[in-house]
């Protein structure tokens, strides 16, 4: 089978032919967010269950291959909160608290993320995206935000973290707060508030790492350790060589699934990224599919390296926009920054204390959740609260893995159940208006034909529906007796398969059982050709499917005015031609299309 490959990427072209009048700028970009992602980092990695390195040896690598196979030039590539979360939910119940199994399982989770991305990306499958909407990821990451902020509360205060579902953590978390390090709490609730108010002072100030460092520094000056402060210890430097992690089989399923979870999850933040800083807000058709191998070589590039999951930052490519970056190479200069930070500094973190990352932590994900989005989702369509809502529950009471599939599965059924919900318009002419046709239940004024029922379904026949449309169907029939002709107007179908086919055909076997005719109109290439291979239109007759309703209804007037039998309606030109009453519609004379190629 032959995969076409997707045009070169944007970000590669841009590298090859780069100006070197952007570079001053693209590395001022990169420093600063650099200054961003690395305390963001060292948390996130905290939150996935692996030590702080983790988060460092994930950078470079995941910024050096998006900027390779990426199309949007200042997407910024690393750990995000969502995904860290969910990964470390992943790990921690397949680990056992093993914590070197946590890291080798972290890395084969990004390398199963960015592998399923690829295929997707290669394949041409980036419309999957689509079915995460936004109503859902809003959802998920509010339940995420949520979870978080639980699992950090404990670090900042100098308690045991809790273990159990969320509420059994909020419990345990409560009952547990008495006995905080007042120290500690002090740290945290102080890195906390320059956080928050230095954000809201100086907003685009690294104040990230303006907490980081001044946290190491009172750290290392009073000597938190000795007084009973947790810090994060030793931090290897130097850098990780590549590797192909091995975990026992039985662990496989876990990890598959995992893996796709993440893959989703990290995509979807990606791609709102990236149509949120594209040029002009235009989007090529291919940008998906590019996107998906883009972030897979990301995903793909940090496993082998001993890193986690990645996704593309919304918060870190605002930032990247705001310093003035032109293309990648400001991730290029990121990863580049980073990678000096690893071989040379990494150890200078030894004393920072936990409470510190919590903090960052907590600032990082808190803009993340909007109850606004959730009002304006109540008052603009009930539906999509709902699947907001789902999605923001099943997180909390289920996990964020089974959270996300229950929310897709909600998403997915009520996709289909309002496919299956195909109403059945019974239409009449427009007066006044040449060939014009219109429902009417809109209008009761629209002219119908004694004898002929003009009937269009409001949406696509498919085989989840075609048994309750054409139930519908015969419902409006019976209830419009006598009748001798059916015209069905399949405008709404742009899509045919066998199972409707079959119950089209039940349909005209009992009409014509009952002396009333089919007639099909605007009959379109794709549903022709299915009902033409079914066998449908040879028993139907090939003068029962016109271009549109008024040349359907003539036909038909045509063949009861000849005393057409409905088992062998074969009006001729001349029939049709003859028929000249005062109210007959004036569109063509009723012309009968006699070649396939005239025909819709």
């Amino acid at each position: 089978m032959h995969v076409p490959t997707p045009t070169l990427p944007i970000g590669l072209r841009l590298l090859r032919n780069y100006s070197g009048r952007h570079l001053p700028q693209d590395v001022l970009a990169g420093l600063l967010v650099a200054a961003l992602a690395v305390p963001q980092s060292l948390g996130y990695a905290v939150v996935a269950g692996v030590p702080v390195q983790v988060g460092l040896y994930t950078l470079p690598p995941a910024l050096l291959a998006y900027a390779l196979f990426g199309s949007s030039r200042l997407l910024f590539v690393g750990p995000v909160s969502t995904v860290s979360v969910l990964s470390g939910s992943i790990v921690g119940a397949l680990s056992g608290g093993n914590q070197e199994l946590a890291i080798t399982l972290t890395a084969i989770l990004a390398l199963t993320a960015g592998a399923v991305l690829v295929a997707v990306g290669l394949l041409r499958l980036g419309w999957v995206a689509q079915f995460l909407s936004e109503p859902i990821v809003t959802g998920f990451v509010a339940g995420l935000v949520v979870l978080i902020v639980i699992g950090e509360i404990p670090a900042l205060a100098g308690v045991s973290a809790p273990s159990g579902g969320i509420f059994q953590r909020i419990d345990e978390t409560v009952r547990n707060l008495g006995d905080f390090h007042g120290i500690t709490l002090a740290v945290g609730a102080g890195a906390l508030a320059v956080l928050f108010v230095g954000s809201r002072l100086l907003p685009r100030a690294p104040w990230s790492l303006i907490v980081l460092v001044g946290g190491i520094a009172v750290s290392t000056t009073a000597d938190l350790a000795a007084r009973g402060v947790r810090v994060v210890g030793e931090v290897p430097t130097g850098l990780p060589l590549p590797s192909i992690p091995v975990v026992d089989v039985q662990l496989w399923s876990g990890i598959i699934t995992g893996g796709i979870a993440i893959a989703a999850v990290g995509i979807a933040e990606g791609l709102a990224a990236v149509r949120t800083f594209a040029p002009t807000g235009a989007i090529d058709p291919e940008s998906d599919n590019r996107e998906f191998v883009g972030h897979g070589a990301a995903n793909l590039a940090s496993g082998i390296f001993g890193g986690m999951g990645v996704g593309g930052s919304l918060s870190k490519t605002a930032a990247n926009a705001r310093a003035g970056a032109f293309t990648q190479v400001s991730g290029v200069a990121a990863a580049l920054i980073v990678l000096l930070f690893v071989a040379f500094a990494a150890g200078l973190l030894a004393d920072l204390p936990r409470a510190v990352l919590s903090a960052i932590v907590i600032h990082a994900v808190w803009g993340l959740v909007s109850p606004s989005t959730f009002r304006r989702y109540a008052a603009v369509r009930r539906n999509d609260f709902v699947a907001a809502v789902v999605a923001f529950g099943g997180v909390l009471f289920l996990g964020p893995l089974n959270g996300l599939l229950l929310a897709i599965a909600q998403s997915l059924l009520g996709l289909v159940y309002r496919s299956m919900q195909v109403g059945i318009d019974e239409m009449g002419r427009v007066e006044g208006e040449k060939a014009a046709w219109g429902s009417v239940a809109n209008d009761s004024s629209r002219r119908t034909y004694r004898g002929v029922t003009v009937l269009r379904p409001d949406g696509p026949l498919f085989w989840a529906n075609a048994t309750s449309v054409v139930g519908h169907i015969e419902m409006a029939t019976r209830a419009r007796q006598p009748l001798y002709a059916v015209v069905l107007d399949l405008e709404a179908t742009n899509q045919m398969d066998t199972t409707t086919a079959e119950r089209l055909d039940g349909l005209l076997t009992r009409l014509r059982a009952e002396g009333t005719d089919l007639y099909l109109v605007r009959v379109f290439g794709n549903v022709r050709d299915v009902l033409s291979k079914s066998g449908f239109l040879e028993t139907l007759g090939p003068d029962h499917v016109w271009h549109s309703i008024a040349a359907g209804v003539k036909a038909a007037r045509a063949a009861r005015a000849a005393g057409v039998d409905p088992a062998n309606p074969f009006p001729t030109e001349d029939e049709v031609e003859a028929l000249d009453e005062p109210d007959e519609l004036d569109e063509g004379a009723g012309e009968r299309i006699a070649s396939k190629g005239e025909r819709s």
